[in-house]
């Protein structure tokens, strides 16, 4: 699978001047929602992320993604491993599990994300599950 040919196709690889939300500049930005748009894309990637994760022997009780931009990826990547899915998202600026989501102490978590620039919303739900006694 050519993931850099699937961005293309779906108008999501851009070439340019970008600057980050980390405030750091690229000359590339990928638009995963352009490419997660389509269920069948989503759940082609989800499903040979999740065939590399079952290689790696990694035990998986759940995924959990931050909000918003994490949330398609997470749902296919949970639906391919077939476990449970949640999400933390910001209140008050501070990454919280609510809705009712609730981490069972000794479960075994993936944080997934759609794009990663520094990994700080991903290390903020990753903090939130094992504040609440999950592993990641």
């Amino acid at each position: 699978m050519n993931v850099e040919q699937i961005y293309k196709d779906s108008n999501a690889l851009l070439e340019g001047h970008f600057k980050l939300s980390s405030g750091n500049f690229s000359k590339f930005y990928l638009q995963s929602a352009k490419v997660l748009e389509d269920p069948k894309t989503a759940k082609l990637l989800a499903e040979a992320l999740a065939e590399q994760i079952k290689k790696s022997d990694i035990k998986v009780d759940a995924v959990c993604s931050p909000a918003l931009g994490g949330l398609i990826a997470g749902f296919a990547l949970a639906t391919a491993l077939d476990v449970r899915f949640i999400f933390a998202e910001r209140v008050d600026g501070e990454m919280t599990i609510r809705r009712g989501f609730e981490v069972t102490e000794g479960e075994n978590y993936i944080i997934c994300e759609d794009i990663i620039t520094t990994g700080g919303s991903a290390l903020e739900a990753a903090k939130q599950v094992e504040a609440d006694g999950g592993n990641i």
